[in-house]
């Protein structure tokens, strides 16, 4: 670790080009931020009823949750205490928990229930060897891990997010699962994280949703609070009348809001709506993540595959802007860059995390 760096993030240089490239790196963010942090691990409605289940990662951390036979929601690393083999893939309903490899088998509150050929074994006891839990917490209609048993609330990393969340208008508990993409793009998990903290670009790179949403550097607002970063947005008055924008819609202003580590939230102007994403690492250089589309009830099909087409557009613009980056950042040419932070204080606010979180 560079002994100055924090003076020089402070002053606006942006992280090391090789932070972005370097499996060390991403080895260290893997042990000192995806295992310590709370991050979106899937929808409640999935695991509404006893042995309902589903898998997903922290990271690059297989994780399990599942709703056991008294109805606790539980979390557990995902991989099998007898060789790593993961414990179960996907999602569904079930008794127990077996491990495809050797049938090796849990219950639902991680418990190992048999290990067959075990009792051959006279030091061998199944209470030993039960799945490693992590915390889990629910906000709305979103389930939370952290791969820390040991974390402190969820509530101590939202901070002020529900209640801006709630001043927007929308109602979390009327929205409704509609869609979910997965995908998967060519860059560091920072750089796609940094490419959403800021609307710097918004009036180059995203043509169309600058004729929607006021991007200008005083209309466009930024707020960062912890561990939530925060960007606001007016709808500009041309854009009234378009499906997606209604002059009276439950909606008014475009909220965009980032949750350290790697979790956005998004509320556009509209009907009720809001869509999450969750990024990860995926190897040097890579990322993969998932993006899912909830709307109230009474928002049309038609409705609602407009809103997601202009999101999406939106998406595939910034894929392409950060592989480029990705790019350039990998080449070794520019050790760091300089940010304005005027216009990317969020990315400067993000860094400094990312810093403080490498160098505890």
């Amino acid at each position: 670790m560079e002994t100055d760096l924090g003076a020089a993030l402070a002053a606006g240089a942006t992280l090391p080009a090789d932070w972005y490239a370097d499996p060390a790196i991403q080895r260290l963010e893997g042990e000192r931020i995806f295992a310590r942090s709370w991050q979106y691990a899937g929808r409640a409605d999935r695991v509404e009823h006893p042995g309902d289940f589903f898998t997903c990662f922290a990271g690059q951390i297989p994780i399990l949750v599942v709703r056991d036979a008294d109805g606790v929601l539980r979390g557990f690393v995902n991989v099998c205490r007898h060789r790593g083999h993961l414990i179960a893939s996907g999602d569904g309903n079930r008794k127990t928990l077996q491990c495809p490899y050797h049938a090796w088998t849990y219950n639902l509150d991680g418990t190992l229930r048999k290990a067959p050929r075990s009792e051959r074994e006279p030091d061998f006891d199944l209470e030993d060897f039960s799945m490693l839990p992590v915390a889990t917490e629910v906000w709305g209609p979103l389930v939370f891990v952290n791969p820390d048993p040991e974390a402190g609330a969820l509530a101590d990393t939202l901070g002020s997010l529900p209640a801006v969340v709630a001043e927007s208008g929308v109602d979390l508990d009327r929205l409704r699962f509609r869609v979910r993409n997965d995908w998967e793009i060519e860059c560091d998990w920072k750089v796609a994280i940094e490419n959403y903290l800021e609307c710097y670009h918004c009036a180059v790179a995203h043509p169309g949703f600058s004729k929607v949403i006021d991007v200008g550097p005083d209309e466009y607002l930024y707020r960062a609070d912890g561990l939530a970063l925060m960007q606001f947005g007016d709808v500009r008055e041309s854009a009234n009348g378009k499906v997606a924008y209604l002059a009276d819609a439950d909606v008014k202003q475009a909220q965009y809001h980032m949750l350290w580590p790697n979790f956005t939230l998004n509320i556009d102007p509209g009907p009720g709506n809001m869509s999450v994403d969750v990024t990860r690492p995926a190897g040097p250089g890579r990322c993969a993540g998932s993006t899912e589309y909830f709307f109230y009830e009474d928002v049309s099909d038609e409705t609602a595959a407009e809103m997601m087409e202009f999101a999406n557009q939106v998406g595939r613009e910034d894929a392409s802007l950060v592989a480029s980056v990705q790019v350039g950042l990998s080449s070794g040419m520019i050790p760091h860059g300089r940010l304005l932070p005027s216009s990317e204080v969020l990315i400067q606010h993000f860094q400094r995390l990312v810093h403080e979180a490498l160098s505890a």
